[in-house]
């Protein structure tokens, strides 16, 4: 019996062992990556490219294209094909009235793959029609290694991403100040429906004001996530990651603590030669904390005019001898 009992506690320990081991190997994600909101300048990342199921942060596409192309007020009645679609769900009975505006906080608050559905039959009257949209936009993001089957994410080996897609997406979501509301809202009281958000990073990190969680057997735990800090935003990825919060919060800790965004404003005088030049813009660029930056402006010998005036040199900016952001300087 003793040698019963002993062989028995052996083997919980190992499978302790084995269970333990097993989840810290999930402490990285398959596949991550970290971009600054205003630059597009990658900070992080890790298997960029691998082609991989993303679960319901697809929605984050399907949400961005509602917003641009639709009124957020305008009312509809629920479709039958978006009632009863399997996972998770806002419950949608057919022929209930619902505007769009709470449509879109369901689907981006709870989940709601029935709200997927009622939003792409709404925009462009089938799910046929409004993943072929989908996959349209996704390009013009500069998504070119994805492709979209669903407006919600549910299981198929044609339904794909990399994480370096979804962040391209995703930060061209966040530049929507609509888009932007939604995600970063807490709970939301609507004209049909209330909702509470089930993104927990908006409760537990500093700065935190989006995006979307997701999962599905086949695709693991992502999660997009960005936060705002001393006026640099970083969007972060992470796919397949058994952590996916704590693994996001540590990326996004060693983004704010490595690097600042620097901006240039349009007003700013350089000199090239004698002549007095300033950018058409404001512009913004990162930087690592702690490396001495480099300007240098580099005189145009062939001055050209364009729409915004006349071209007379190109501003440099080093980091330690590394070329890290140029552009146009036009005389004053």
């Amino acid at each position: 019996m003793r040698k019963f009992t002993l062989a028995v506690c052996a083997l919980i320990l190992v499978s302790i062992g084995l269970y333990s081991y097993g989840h810290s190997a999930y402490a990285d994600a398959r596949a991550e990556i970290a971009m600054e909101l205003s630059t597009g300048k990658v900070l992080l990342q890790k298997n960029p490219d691998v082609k991989l199921p993303m679960a319901s942060t697809t929605k984050i596409m399907t949400a961005i294209i509602i917003i641009e192309d639709c009124d957020l007020d305008e009312e509809l009645i629920t479709p039958p094909q978006a009632v009863g679609t399997e996972g998770s769900s806002i419950y949608l009975k057919e022929g209930e009235k619902i505007d769009v505006r709470d449509l879109l906080y369901g689907l981006m608050l709870r989940s709601g793959n029935d709200a997927a559905c009622a939003l792409a039959i709404h925009h462009s009257g089938s799910i046929e029609n409004f993943t072929k949209v989908m996959n349209e936009r996704a390009k013009e993001y500069g998504a070119v290694n994805t492709n979209f089957i669903n407006p919600h994410g549910l299981p198929d080996e044609n339904h794909y991403t990399t994480a370096e897609d979804l962040c391209k997406i995703a930060c061209h979501a966040m530049n929507n100040e609509k888009f932007r509301e939604i995600v970063s809202t807490v709970n939301y009281r609507g004209k049909f429906r209330n909702y509470t958000n089930k993104n927990k990073l908006l409760t537990s990190y500093e700065g935190a004001n989006g995006v979307k969680t997701g999962y599905t057997l086949k695709a693991g735990r992502c999660l997009v996530s960005s936060a705002e800090r001393d006026g640099m935003d970083v969007v972060c990825v992470v796919l397949d990651c058994y952590d996916m919060y704590e693994r996001s919060k540590k990326i996004l800790d060693e983004c704010f603590d490595k690097y600042k965004l620097v901006e240039i404003d349009k007003n700013t005088v350089f000199m090239s030669g004698i002549v007095q030049c300033r950018t058409s813009k404001n512009c913004k660029f990162v930087v690592e904390k702690g490396k001495k930056i480099d300007y240098r402006v580099i005189e145009d010998k062939s001055p050209y005019t364009n729409e915004n005036g006349l071209h007379v040199a190109e501003l440099e900016i080093y980091d330690e001898n590394n070329l890290i952001f140029c552009t146009d300087l036009y005389s004053i």
